[in-house]
């Protein structure tokens, strides 16, 4: 028998000191699941600490996009002024606006982005500071 539980995250967040941040991701990442497939994207691991994704924006210029990186938040969005003057017999390219948010890990930073043949390349890269990496302790001999 299978047994389904729901979980009340109101609730329990009333019950927890000091996870706000950690619900708040939950909630962020719940409703961005809930939006739609625009643009398509891909999500590619380069060598282990280099990473690319690459997003679909036929039809999108640079001037039309714009990356942010604010924290461990990247936001992609794109603003695609209508062109009100065509009168289009079937439209199925879709140029509309569009906003995708990616949750980076601990010091993953953004490289460098390109747009290419309508798709547009954020290669990133952990960049882990010199104290936070693993470090070789001597042993000494006692005599």
């Amino acid at each position: 028998m299978t047994r389904l539980q729901t979980f009340d995250l109101p609730n329990w967040h009333r019950q927890t000191v000091g996870f706000d941040r950690l619900f708040n991701e939950i909630e962020r990442q719940f409703s961005n699941s809930q939006a739609t497939g625009y643009p398509p994207y891909n999500i590619e691991q380069i060598e282990d600490d280099k990473y690319m994704i690459s997003v679909a924006v036929a039809g999108f210029t640079m001037e039309d996009l714009d990356i942010t990186q604010e924290g461990n938040n990247l936001t992609i969005s794109g603003n695609k002024p209508e062109l009100s003057d065509r009168l289009y017999l079937h439209k199925g390219i879709a140029n509309r606006n569009f906003l995708r948010e990616f949750t980076l890990a601990d010091h993953v930073e953004v490289d460098e982005a390109s747009l290419d043949l309508g798709m547009l390349n954020i290669s990133l890269f952990r960049n882990v500071p010199e104290a936070l990496q693993p470090k070789k302790i001597a042993i000494k001999t006692v005599k």
